[in-house]
């Protein structure tokens, strides 16, 4: 069994099989570059030294304000989104490294799914996975972009540190 935290986080998915190519093709969409070009934008001008005297801490607040920004005018315009719907919404509640249990017993063993785990970090956003049900109610990840995986190990990381201190406050 792997070692898992709480965690209450919700997830959008369905089987893998359902619609493979669109689930596929979504998952490689939902990539950095192509969902936040202002923040791609903003790590080029990194990577040529063009922000040294800039703020890291303002540069992400102006991209997460020009995420937002962007969204209301989608919004205003009515403008489709490109996610997928996904069939099934569900609350994960504890998570490790490499796995994530749901709350109520919802996969089927064996199976692949892909979702859209909505991550509570800053900024926003939701994370895209293709993952493998081990049980009724535990899933591996079987395919998570590497920027979401350290996200992701530092999401697990930050809601163990919790656990351990509410531990401690207990005893």
């Amino acid at each position: 069994m792997p070692r898992l935290v709480k965690a209450p986080i919700a997830i959008e998915y369905d089987l893998l099989e359902n619609n493979r190519e669109a689930y596929e093709r979504e998952y490689h969409s939902l990539t950095e570059t192509d969902n936040d070009p202002v923040g791609q934008w903003i790590k080029l001008a990194k990577a040529k030294g063009e922000t040294a005297e800039a703020d890291d801490v303002v540069l992400k607040l102006l991209v997460e304000l020009h995420r937002k920004v962007d969204a209301l005018t989608a919004m205003i315009k009515e403008e489709e989104s490109k996610k997928l719907a996904l069939p099934h919404h569900a609350k994960i509640d504890s998570i490790g490294f490499e796995h994530f249990s749901f709350e109520r017993p919802l996969l089927n063993t064996g199976m692949l799914y892909y979702g859209r785990i909505e991550m509570p970090i800053f900024p926003q956003k939701d994370v895209p996975v293709i993952f493998e049900a081990e049980s009724e109610t535990l899933a591996k990840i079987a395919k998570i972009h590497a920027t979401d995986e350290k996200e992701w190990a530092a999401y697990f990381t930050a809601r163990e540190r919790v656990m351990i201190r509410e531990q401690k406050a207990q005893q």
